[in-house]
């Protein structure tokens, strides 16, 4: 069992370090070995292949490593909570929220000269996306099945969608081009500051997940078997909430809506890894969901360059079949071994 895991986790490994190398030499403008080697050592005389290695493409690789786990790992946290497997913070109108609460607080504050900090965004993603997901959890004490849940989560993401196009349609022109093209959700203009908030916010919140892996675990079989196991759970169900919450807004924060990562991951690695043990689930969504948002990030960047499609375009391109799939031969999940 421990050398299934092990296997896993190397296999993710490989394919995170190989996507990191694409990135790293493709692009708008291609790299070469021998010019990347120049640039570590020093010698490199082309400055501006230094600059866009070092202060573009090196932030947003880390950027889509972390907040792509972030979001795979929100979702994990949400399916665990709702005990649906297609619950996620992009489906339940989460994402929408946060949205909704950074455009406006973009609009006001740009229109009255104030700029705008990543801590504010961030702050202003998770107020958006624990209201949306106080209006879920409202609805889900009086709606028990959950498909009808899931489809409440989507309706509230399309009233929190309309009222950020009404904000949008009375900003000014220069607003509205930075909203247009943060709502598409992207990576570009990640600065080594943005990465440095995001790790310390992403850090904090897998460690707060693995510290509750063991009651995760137990509720997952159950909450009377739960409550036989001493587990607080409305503590649990507050930390899940506020944990999940915390990972999908700074992902909308900093690069705006990320469709479908957060309910096909989690399938993804529970398939592969044969377990539903949130300890290695939790890690293994990590690593899965920045390694595949990267592929996608890169595929964003390089396809068409140097027009840049938006990552939501890809993610869902790859990923809406797995939720297709997922949801046509729904059996029953994997067992927590």
């Amino acid at each position: 069992m421990n050398r299934r895991y092990g296997f896993f986790f190397c296999l993710i490994f490989i394919l995170l370090l190989l996507i990191f190398l694409w990135n790293v030499f493709t692009g708008s403008v291609d790299l070469s070995f021998k010019e990347l080697m120049k640039i570590f050592s020093g010698s490199g005389e082309n400055l501006v292949l230094k600059k866009i290695l070092t202060e573009i493409r090196f932030p947003r690789i880390l950027a889509a490593i972390l907040l792509g786990g972030a979001l795979s790992v929100s979702g994990f946290l949400l399916q665990t909570f709702f005990g649906n497997p297609i619950a996620g913070p992009f489906v339940l109108g989460i994402s929408s929220g946060a949205k909704l609460f950074v455009a406006i607080t973009m609009i006001f504050l740009l229109n009255a000269g104030i700029e705008i900090t990543s801590l504010g965004m961030v702050a202003a993603a998770f107020i958006g996306s624990l209201i949306a997901m106080t209006v879920v959890l409202a609805l889900s004490i009086r709606v028990r099945n959950m498909s009808v849940l899931v489809v409440c989560g989507i309706l509230v993401g399309y009233i929190c969608s309309a009222v950020t196009d009404f904000f949008v349609t009375f900003a000014s022109d220069s607003n509205i081009v930075n909203l247009h093209n943060w709502s598409l959700g992207s990576f570009s203009g990640t600065s080594w500051n943005d990465v440095f908030i995001i790790a310390v916010l992403i850090f904090i919140s897998l460690i707060a997940s693995l510290f509750f892996s063991k009651p995760i675990g137990a509720y997952q079989l159950g909450e009377n078997y739960a409550r036989n196991m001493g587990v607080n759970i409305k503590i649990l169900r507050i930390v899940l909430i506020l944990l999940s919450t915390l990972l999908s807004g700074c992902v909308t924060a900093f690069a705006g809506p990320i469709s479908f990562v957060g309910i096909a991951v989690p399938h993804l690695v529970k398939s592969i890894a044969k377990t539903s043990r949130p300890l290695v689930l939790i890690p293994g969504c990590f690593l899965a969901g920045g390694t595949i948002t990267l592929f996608c990030d890169g595929i964003a960047r390089s396809i068409f360059a140097p027009t840049e499609l938006s990552i939501s375009t890809v993610t869902a391109f790859f990923l809406v079949p797995v939720v297709i799939y997922m949801m046509v031969n729904k059996k029953g999940g994997a067992k927590n071994v």
